[in-house]
């Protein structure tokens, strides 16, 4: 069942397939469905209703507590002063606490260390305690994915990016995008704007519309809430065939109908999902689980999967796309590793190969 929602917007996401984590059995009892497990979500402050990573968290959420018959809560942060209370509120009333995103890193390591008996997710992050599961994706390998399909597609050989803020996720995200980019089409300019938040999606718009109107035919908003301003700059322009958004995290077509040319899917959804479902069959895993990309789309019974490039609207050449799945392969087979953080893309671009990860 999903109930007790503690709001300020109105939720407009929609379920969405995601993978399923890989699971590291955690020390803790487990509690049986019948027990009554409540799992709560505490947003950033973007909150819900931004259409992206809040929503689509939300939404893996809501699918898990329908389907194992537990009650999903969620609690919106009006600014960065709430998380720890907010937190604490969800560990006071429940057993699963899931918190959702990077900026929530410093809050779950204090308020998960007063509540070692509660099970809390971290989305975006890493926190060093037994009780809690930090989910951290590779983002930059689907970016890289798109950014070739960007690449191969682009008339103006110009494409822009619009970020929320320069955290770890997004940083990777925008590298990976840039050695996608460069990787096919060198001459290619991408131009790259950050507002500083998550949720301006007015600040947005403006950047995206400067973008397009610099020339760039394919803007990617890697930004949250402030992404929904790019769907409505592309869709304000109204060039179809000529002007290109790209959805980051899931789909949001609806924003703007004809214009989102492929989306870099984030499997936030499927942590949240994946949680609920532990927690109530016993098998909580906590420590580190890093998705990547892997040979099938990215859905909730996929282990291990968490990013894949998708072109949901049937809009990529089927050319373009045979491109994307030889890199696809390469990035498979560790013959290439897609640089991750601002050092790693300065190497890339210079010709140095990037280490492949430990492990």
């Amino acid at each position: 069942m999903v109930n007790g929602r503690v709001s300020r917007r109105t939720f407009v996401g929609a379920s969405i397939a995601a993978p399923a984590l890989a699971t590291m059995p955690f020390a803790m009892g487990g509690v049986a469905a019948q027990d009554g497990i409540v799992a709560t979500m505490v947003t950033d402050t973007a909150g819900l209703g931004d259409q992206n990573f809040n929503d689509a968290t939300n939404a893996g959420g809501q699918v898990a507590a329908e389907e194992f018959g537990a009650e999903w809560k969620v609690i919106e942060s009006i600014d960065a002063a709430a998380y720890v209370p907010n937190l604490t509120a969800a560990a006071e009333q429940g057993q699963l606490v899931v918190a959702t995103g990077f900026l929530l890193t410093a809050a779950v390591e204090s308020v998960g260390a007063q509540f070692p008996d509660v099970y809390f997710t971290l989305i975006d992050s890493f926190v060093d305690l037994p009780n809690v599961q930090s989910v951290l994706f590779n983002e930059h390998q689907a970016a890289f994915l798109t950014g070739v399909a960007a690449g191969l597609t682009t008339a103006t050989n110009k494409l822009g990016i619009i970020g929320g803020e320069r955290i770890p996720p997004v940083i990777r995200y925008e590298v990976g995008f840039r050695a996608g980019v460069a990787a096919v089409n060198p001459d290619a300019e991408v131009l790259v704007a950050y507002v500083d938040s998550f949720g301006d999606p007015e600040t947005g718009k403006e950047f995206a519309l400067a973008q397009y109107n610099d020339g760039a035919d394919i803007v990617f908003p890697i930004a949250g809430l402030t992404g929904i301003g790019g769907y409505q700059a592309v869709a304000e322009l109204n060039n179809p065939g000529e002007q290109w958004i790209l959805g980051a995290d899931i789909s949001q077509e609806h924003l703007a109908p004809g214009f989102e040319l492929a989306v870099c899917r984030k499997g936030v959804d499927t942590s949240a999902y994946r949680a609920v479902k532990q927690v109530v069959e016993g098998s909580f895993g906590a420590g580190l689980n890093q998705l990547g990309l892997g040979d099938a789309p990215v859905g909730f019974d996929n282990p291990d999967v968490g990013v894949g490039f998708e072109d949901p609207n049937g809009r990529v050449a089927d050319d373009v796309k045979a491109v994307v799945a030889d890199y696809q392969a390469q990035i498979a087979a560790s013959t290439l590793v897609v640089p991750a953080n601002d050092e790693e893309f300065e190497s890339h671009m210079a010709g140095t190969p990037v280490p492949a990860p430990a492990g």
